[in-house]
Parts: C-alpha cells; sequence; structure tokens
C-alpha cells in the first residue's frame, strides 16, 4: 500500500515537472502516474547496474555524473511510455531534478506525519 502512495505522491511531481518545462509533455493524469510507476522500476533495477559500472567516472566528477544516468533513466521511461515526451537530454537533466526534489520534500513531509 505504501508503493502505491509512494506512486501517486510521485505522479504529483511528474504533472508539476511537465507543467514547468515546456521541453516535457505528458497527455493526461493516467499517464503521470504510469509514468511514476516506470521511474520507480527503472530505479530500483536499471540505477544501481548503471551507478556500478561508472563508479570510476562519478567519483572523477564528484557525483555530478549521476545526473546524467538520472537523465538516461528519464529518456528511458520516455521510450517506454506512450503519451510522455521528452525534447532532449537537457530536458532530461531539469525534469529529474525537479522530480527528485519535489519527492525528497515529499517524502520528508511524510516522514514527519
Amino acid at each position: 500500500m505504501k508503493f502505491l502512495i509512494k506512486i501517486i505522491l510521485s505522479s504529483f511531481s511528474v504533472i508539476v515537472a511537465d507543467w514547468l518545462l515546456k521541453g516535457v509533455n505528458i497527455e493526461d493524469y493516467l499517464t503521470s502516474i504510469l509514468v511514476a510507476f516506470v521511474l520507480a522500476v527503472l530505479n530500483m533495477i536499471l540505477k544501481p547496474i548503471l551507478v556500478l559500472l561508472t563508479i570510476p567516472i562519478t567519483m572523477i566528477t564528484f557525483g555530478l555524473f549521476l545526473l546524467v544516468i538520472n537523465a538516461v533513466i528519464v529518456l528511458v521511461a520516455s521510450d517506454i511510455v506512450p503519451g510522455f515526451t521528452i525534447n532532449g537530454f537537457w530536458w532530461a537533466v531539469a525534469f529529474s531534478l525537479i522530480v527528485s526534489l519535489l519527492n525528497s520534500i515529499i517524502n520528508a513531509e511524510n516522514k514527519q506525519q
């Protein structure tokens, strides 16, 4: 049940990022829920593999390469989910930053309650 609530709250972050960024397009609310779900699954499965494979470059860039990994995950999600489009790499970086920031705020509020 907690996973489902996190997905719904994360879809709110996805909608806000879509509203703020003109290079991101999400068709409807159901698509935003699907995007949040796909991002959660990709973050559980694909992200640890990518982080492990890129440890040297991540260390050299003091962790900034993790932004590239997040953007790649967002771009993969845009390929998987119909109705979710990203107009380039930098829009994916901005999208991932906004969604991560909003999810952090939402999760911090949930832990306080």
